[in-house]
């Protein structure tokens, strides 16, 4: 492979910040990316792109422009079958990023997960996990080389891990869009498009609702709220400076009713003048608590247990997070197993998946072959026995 420069991958690393502020839907985000991101860190195939619940670290949409839904086996493995480099595992380490041959001490082999990459064709696999700088996991990224070739070097994973947090921007950002664009629930995000000047081109269904909560605004009489035309205003601002590209303003804001609403502003991509995109959505976007709550019964403290256990907690980082001793975690454990009808964590956590999370994944996939927007979270129904 031809050796990449330091300045071909610092013009890479600014694109995909940029891209991250651009307001795209998922695929043609994930799509502008990997156009990227091959000039930077050469790899066969084309590149697995991920997102994952926050709450509970599981898989709600898979996009890979060469395999469009991923194998009953790959997801079975990943869920059920002891391995290294899974998704959740790199996810919650302190490097957010692995490779397969570093992860199993130089013997691939030795992993299942090898045998079913090279059934593909895929010798090497790179996962990483795709941060914010706040610290939240909204997806994650796989790449793969054939045999033979050179091994993934530290430059290349420098790299990966420069530009994730400006993935995993992009990645929020645009399943905030698509969940805005065609809303799924009452409490899908509002989307407003507005001209350089302040003026509304466009707003999504149900978007004067979010407006309404806030303070000191008036949409029938067209005076957006202030805290709207100053998260625009930001977007806008940023937008000019390319010393600091793909900056996205954002806000938290107290509404009448006493809730905390969270405004996004990003600057779009546009042939003509300057235009932004302000996304208002409720400052509590992980639906895992309530599905578990509704789904299997769990008090309070039973849900952030599972929740803990989904993202790989053992049980000492549980008493250890959740300031409680071993004992009173395995007293809730016992509890939770009872309830959802397991018998082990493996069990858990593969319930949960394939409950309310397969179903999201296999609507995404079908989402992105049809052109709809992606959506993110669990898929909200009862549980399956």
């Amino acid at each position: 492979m031809t050796p990449v420069s330091r300045d071909v991958r610092q013009r890479a690393r600014d694109r995909i910040a940029r891209l991250a502020g651009s307001g795209l839907d998922l695929v043609s985000f994930w799509r502008a990316s990997t156009e990227v991101l091959t000039s930077a860190v050469p790899h066969d195939f084309a590149p697995c792109w991920f997102t994952l619940d926050p709450a509970s670290l599981l898989v709600t949409s898979h996009f890979d422009e060469g395999v469009p839904e991923l194998p009953d086996q790959w997801l079975i493995h990943e869920y059920y079958q002891d391995d290294v480099n899974k998704l959740a595992d790199v996810a919650c380490s302190e490097r957010g990023i692995s490779t397969l041959h570093e992860a199993t001490g130089g013997d691939p082999a030795s992993s299942p997960r090898w045998h079913f990459n090279m059934g593909l064709g895929g010798d090497q696999e790179l996962i990483a996990a795709l941060r914010t700088p706040a610290g939240q996991v909204w997806g994650a990224l796989g790449l793969y080389r054939e045999p033979d070739q050179p091994l993934f070097d530290d430059a290349e994973l420098a790299f990966i891990r420069a530009v994730a947090p400006s993935l995993a921007d992009g990645a929020r950002r645009a399943l905030l869009v698509g969940e805005a664009a065609d809303p799924e629930g009452p409490d899908a995000p509002g989307l407003l498009v507005l001209s350089q000047e302040g003026e509304v081109e466009s707003a999504t269904p149900g978007v004067e609702r979010w407006l309404a909560a806030l303070p000191d605004g008036d949409w029938g009489a067209g005076r957006l709220p202030s805290a709207v035309r100053a998260v625009a205003g930001r977007a806008l601002r940023t937008a000019e400076h390319t010393d600091e590209p793909g900056q996205v303003a954002v806000a938290r804001v107290l509404s009448r009713s006493g809730t905390w609403v969270v405004l996004h502003g990003a600057s779009l991509v546009s042939g003509g003048g300057r235009r932004v995109a302000v996304i208002v959505e409720p400052a509590h976007p992980a639906r895992i608590a309530p599905l578990l709550m509704s789904a299997y019964g769990l008090t309070e403290r039973e849900q952030e247990v599972t929740r803990l256990v989904l993202q790989g907690s053992s049980t000492a980082e549980i008493a250890e997070r959740l300031v409680v001793s071993a004992h009173t975690v395995q007293q809730h454990l016992k509890s939770i197993f009872d309830k959802t009808g397991v018998r082990s964590r493996r069990d858990l956590t593969g319930k949960v998946f394939f409950a309310h999370y397969e179903p999201r994944l296999r609507d995404n996939e079908r989402r992105a072959i049809a052109d709809q927007p992606l959506r993110g979270g669990p898929y909200a129904r009862s549980a399956t026995t």
